[in-house]
């Protein structure tokens, strides 16, 4: 994996672990449709502590950015770099999709699978791919022998100068506070009994909608028919219970603590963000249309 590409994966990742419950397996031939299927509740749903860390959109920006300072450095030194192509934003997932359990959108069509990448995230996958089989000599031009040099290093200095990358630590460890948090409020506890008493009458014995995501009957190479009908059920349920309303206004209230008596990490974490972002904006401003 290529440096920059590691970079932006580990963050990502840790973004995802904090904010998502577990999922079953990729699977291998369900058709690609050409957006991704995410609810409008989905789509609306932001909370407190959001503003502390990156989209993935704002990722590709970064991204975007320093692409076109790379090619510039390579093209320099008498090497080709190919710009990554860009996503669609309709591809990209909000940042609180399945923070609760299953989507409705996707429970209907995948069960508790993954949907598939759309066209565009599969296009940009596969330069990220490309760029790991480049040969040697480009890959030290563009990396340096220790991965963090080469025209990537300077590419970094002329975007932000000697500000450091984003560090989501403090966002990381909130978020998943928050959510354990408010997973034990009263109210919150009591739409996931409500939740778990709609499924039971439907002949399913979960605990809460992370159990029926988790379970590893899904574990199977394409959703199956008993798995799309638990999760149908299971959305169906969410939404008799008001369990996604009722839950994330109970940690709206606990995020909204938790910056507070952490203002000062928060702060310097998101000035960090801020700088990188408005950066990367100016170059694709002047540079990258």
């Amino acid at each position: 994996m290529s440096p920059s590409r590691a970079q932006a994966t580990t963050a990502l990742a840790l973004l995802l672990l904090a904010t998502t419950a577990c999922t079953a397996g990729e699977h291998a031939s369900t058709p690609v449709s050409h957006s991704l299927p995410v609810s409008r509740q989905a789509r609306q749903l932001r909370l407190p502590l959001d503003a502390y860390a990156s989209t993935v959109a704002e990722n590709h920006v970064v991204e975007d950015a320093q692409d076109i300072l790379m090619r510039r450095c390579m093209n320099g030194r008498g090497m080709e770099w190919k710009a990554l192509p860009p996503v669609d934003a309709q591809d990209t997932e909000p940042p609180n999709l399945r923070r609760y359990g299953a989507d409705e959108a996707a429970a209907v069509l995948y069960g508790y699978h993954p949907s598939p990448d759309p066209p565009s995230v599969v296009r940009r996958n596969r330069a990220w791919d490309e760029r790991e089989s480049l040969p040697a000599e480009v890959q030290r031009t563009a990396y340096g022998p220790s991965g963090k040099g080469g025209c990537r290093k300077t590419a970094q200095h002329q975007l932000v100068g000697d500000t450091a990358p984003p560090d989501y630590r403090a966002f990381n460890q909130l978020t998943g506070t928050a959510l354990e948090t408010s997973r034990r409020a009263p109210e919150v506890r009591d739409a996931l009994r409500r939740w778990h008493t709609c499924m039971a009458k439907s002949g399913f014995d979960y605990p809460d909608p992370f159990a029926a995501a988790g379970s590893e009957r899904w574990e199977t190479a394409e959703p199956t028919a008993a798995e799309r009908a638990t999760a149908r059920e299971d959305v169906a349920c969410q939404k008799s219970a008001k369990l996604v309303t009722v839950w994330a206004a109970a940690e709206t209230r606990i995020q909204r603590r938790l910056i507070q008596q952490n203002s000062g990490r928060l702060h310097e974490a998101k000035v960090r963000k801020d700088r990188w972002l408005a950066a990367a904006r100016r170059v694709l401003n002047r540079d990258g249309g």
